[in-house]
């Protein structure tokens, strides 16, 4: 397996400020004149850290903007969620946030809440053109290209092997999969296997044991998640060559990092994705015009620039 050079990516400390500039934007938005904002926020879960600070996020900028919030917690349930965004639509908000676990199956109640003129604004997973006012995020399918890209660039593509845990019912989880591996078998990296966790972490860990199992020569394992990656980390010994290059901060995943059994991290800012979805519908509901699509940028976090996060993930 070949080692990293030393060419290292910044983002970290920008990653950080992004955080206080965002909560300071949010603070400032306050309007006592604004229109009724009345916000439903429909989550996937409340047990992974990625969402558990997105939600963190909006009750801030909420509290900040004067806006009721209240977040429906569908639990990996997609049947569940379709039934929060229908009860929300009957309680009349005024705007809708939608983390979706389906991009797809949540489409109907979607379109029901615009038919009642309620704003609605996607956050992580995008929906089809026409079904939202606004989109926060990744581009997911460019970020995996790019952290695909950082492999190749690190020289560990040529002739190493790799395998993926994924989250097969996840659309986003799967474009991440689809890029990164069509830049780097384009580079000589050779895929072995790809298993799937559904984004659920006590089934990301099995799906983890099952791959290192199956596969246990492999040079890296690429994960598109928090629940894969905290997995893997918990599958591989400190000593194994095997090295992970994947989605999503925690704080085992830090440990991962300085361990060495983690080699890159895209780390995505869930916390201004919620603070920007929620500073969106406000302005939507005070006549504002829809921004379509709001970019939080990603960094690439490794070893050499990992601190700025210990106190995100403590």
């Amino acid at each position: 397996m070949k080692a990293p050079n030393s060419k290292t990516r910044k983002g970290a400390t920008a990653f950080a400020a992004a955080i206080a500039l965002s909560l300071t934007a949010a603070a400032c938005s306050s309007d006592d004149s604004a229109s009724d904002c009345d916000i439903g926020m429909v989550q996937i879960n409340q047990t992974a850290a990625f969402f558990t600070q997105m939600n963190e996020g909006a009750e801030e900028a909420a509290a900040a903007a004067g806006c009721e919030l209240t977040i429906a917690n569908a639990n990996g349930d997609p049947a569940k969620q379709n039934s929060d965004i229908e009860n929300f639509v009957t309680q009349g908000v005024t705007g809708l946030i939608v983390v979706a676990i389906d991009v797809n199956g949540v489409l109907p109640a979607v379109q029901d809440a615009m038919a009642d003129g309620i704003k609605v604004v996607a956050i992580d997973a995008k929906l089809d053109e026409g079904n939202y006012d606004t989109f926060v995020g990744v581009d997911n399918e460019v970020a995996g290209a790019e952290i695909g890209q950082w492999v190749v660039d690190e020289g560990l593509a040529d002739g190493t092997s790799y395998g993926v845990i994924g989250a097969k019912n996840s659309f986003i989880q799967n474009q991440r999969e689809d890029s990164f591996k069509a830049v780097v078998d384009a580079n000589g990296m050779v895929f072995t296997q790809s298993v799937s966790g559904d984004n659920v972490q006590e089934q990301a860990a099995d799906a983890a044991v099952n791959l290192v199992t199956a596969q246990p020569d492999l040079d890296y394992i690429y994960t598109t998640g928090e629940p894969a990656t905290v997995g893997a980390v918990s599958a591989l010994d400190a000593a194994s060559a095997t090295k992970i290059i994947g989605w999503d901060l925690t704080r085992e995943v830090i440990s991962g990092l300085d361990s060495g059994s983690v080699i890159a991290i895209v780390q995505q800012d869930p916390r201004t994705e919620g603070v920007e979805a929620v500073n969106e519908i406000k302005s939507l509901l005070d006549g504002g015009t829809a921004a379509g699509f709001i970019d939080v940028p990603i960094a690439i976090v490794t070893p050499g620039d990992v601190e700025p996060y210990r106190v995100v993930f403590p």
